[in-house]
């Protein structure tokens, strides 16, 4: 166990049992075994999955401290919705996860019984999803759409007063500026802290024009 590892999740997740720490761990190593045989992840991150995905992932939870119910759109690889699984354990919250691919589900679902992770895997596609998820009060999503797209797929969840963090890269401020043009809504921009040229943007009280 890594002190210098264990370190660098509780700097961007805050505070994290050694245990959560531990199973993050072995989880990387359960990843990165499966990552050989479907593709989880692009082949030139492999090297370097518990910076670029799983602390990426894990700062959501410094973001938004006390939510309990969650829920991650296209969770693919499960970056960051079972990332965000391991460390709601610890606060007796839980994550549903929605893919429609099905060799990614039986990924999602093999990690979620082999860790007994607080989600359950919902194997349709996101328009399918809206009755099966559980009211969340966070919906998250990682290299999925653009904002505008995510903002159509995800509107059952935020036009009730869910709240989004979405991870956006260096391009996020043109996507912003198009969302203007159908969508309002209260916008709070967090610096990556992990890649200097992505955001999370938080958007609170979305609405339609």
């Amino acid at each position: 166990m890594s002190d210098a590892s264990y370190e660098s999740l509780r700097a961007v997740a805050g505070d994290v049992s050694r245990e959560t720490f531990a199973a993050l761990e072995a989880f990387e190593a359960h990843f990165l075994k499966w990552n050989r045989s479907i593709n989880l992840v692009a082949a030139s991150t492999e090297g370097d999955v518990w910076r670029r995905h799983i602390l990426d992932s894990a700062q959501l939870a410094a973001l938004e401290p006390t939510a309990k119910r969650w829920a991650d759109i296209g969770s693919g690889g499960g970056f960051p919705g079972l990332v965000m699984a391991f460390l709601l354990k610890d606060r007796d919250g839980s994550i549903d996860l929605v893919e429609s691919n099905r060799k990614k589900t039986g990924f999602l679902q093999a990690t979620v019984g082999q860790f007994r992770l607080p989600a359950r895997v919902i194997a349709k596609r996101i328009e399918e999803s809206y009755s099966l998820v559980r009211a969340p009060e966070i919906v998250t999503a990682r290299a999925l759409a653009s904002l505008t797209d995510l903002l159509d797929l995800t509107e059952p969840w935020l036009g009730t007063g869910a709240r989004a963090l979405f991870h956006k890269g260096r391009d996020y401020q043109r996507e912003v500026e198009e969302s203007t043009h159908r969508w309002r809504f209260d916008l709070v921009e967090h610096q990556s802290m992990i890649d200097p040229q992505g955001v999370v943007l938080e958007l609170r009280n979305v609405r339609r024009l």
